[in-house]
């Protein structure tokens, strides 16, 4: 039974940055309709940005202390938001009225660019990570819960129940929603469409920073490519809930990280990639709205 619930909270944690990382591609599928593959790659960034900010400040790096963790978190976030609007701006916005699949192939080319155009800038080579001060571990009973955990899991909520609150009881939240429901009527109603649409991408970018930044805190390491594997994960999670569902990509993301921690401690460690795309194919061909989708009916 400690096992069992040794695994369980292993994957709420795990689960948890899948869930950050999910919002954001369901945010933007939400608003856009458009699957934001460069997303991934904007948790690398958050992670990388992590890493240098606490390396130009050589008492932090050698003596982490969790002010200093909080500041650096908040300045690679801040970073990761511009980075999201420029995307927008850049290679999006100029598509809207494109087919869709030119927006999708541009998202395909915008993570290949920040990926590779990454290993120029920051080298190839992996780093060692380590922004928080060595904490000991929580014991309760028979558990051991790290405390990278602990920070993990309350953070990830802080931050998930926060954007609730955006979405759901603000001005901006309810205009994202309008914008998502119908942008030409919206529009007819005052709102800034283009506004909205970039504080999408900002607001989903922020989560993706904070999420590699916890991330890169749970394994000790940073490098170019450490975004794709989690991307395809957290999109395959939004996908499990629900794409365009923001409460759906919270469970979806928990889900995928409790499965895979319980497939990696019972079965085999190099079956949880399977697992998860088994699972997203499975979830296409049984309900492919998602666990807390909604079916639409499409023109044809």
């Amino acid at each position: 039974m400690t096992e069992f619930l040794q695994h369980i909270i292993n994957g709420l944690s795990v689960g948890a940055i899948y869930a950050l990382i999910a919002l954001g591609y369901t945010m933007v599928y939400g608003v856009l309709k458009l699957i934001n593959f460069a997303h991934g790659d904007v948790f690398m960034v958050g992670a990388m940005m992590a890493f240098y900010t606490s390396s130009k400040w050589s008492s932090e790096a050698q003596h982490p202390t969790i002010g200093g963790a909080v500041l650096i978190a908040v300045i690679s976030m801040a970073i990761c938001g511009l980075i999201g609007f420029v995307i927008e701006r850049v290679a999006y916005r100029p598509l809207r009225s494109a087919p869709r699949i030119n927006s999708l192939i541009t998202a395909i080319g915008v993570s290949f660019f920040i990926e590779y155009g990454g290993q120029v800038v920051f080298g190839p080579t992996p780093n060692a990570f380590g922004i928080l001060p060595p904490l000991p571990p929580v014991q309760v009973g028979g558990l051991s819960i790290g405390a990278v955990d602990i920070i993990t899991m309350a953070v990830a909520l802080a931050l998930m129940f926060g954007l609730q609150r955006i979405v759901f009881h603000t001005r901006l939240g309810t205009a994202m929603r309008a914008v998502s429901h119908n942008p030409d009527v919206a529009a007819l109603m005052g709102v800034n469409v283009d506004f909205i649409i970039s504080f999408t991408f900002v607001l989903g970018s922020v989560l993706a920073a904070a999420a590699g930044i916890l991330f890169a805190s749970k394994y000790p390491s940073v490098q170019p490519l450490m975004g794709l594997m989690p991307g395809l994960k957290a999109f395959v999670a939004a996908v499990i809930g629900g794409i365009g569902n923001v409460p759906g990509a919270m469970v979806g993301g928990l889900l995928l990280g409790l499965i895979e921690q319980l497939v990696s401690g019972y079965f085999s460690s190099q079956w949880k990639d399977a697992v998860a795309f088994a699972l997203l194919i499975l979830i296409l061909l049984v309900k492919p709205s998602g666990l807390l989708g909604r079916a639409t009916a499409e023109k044809v």
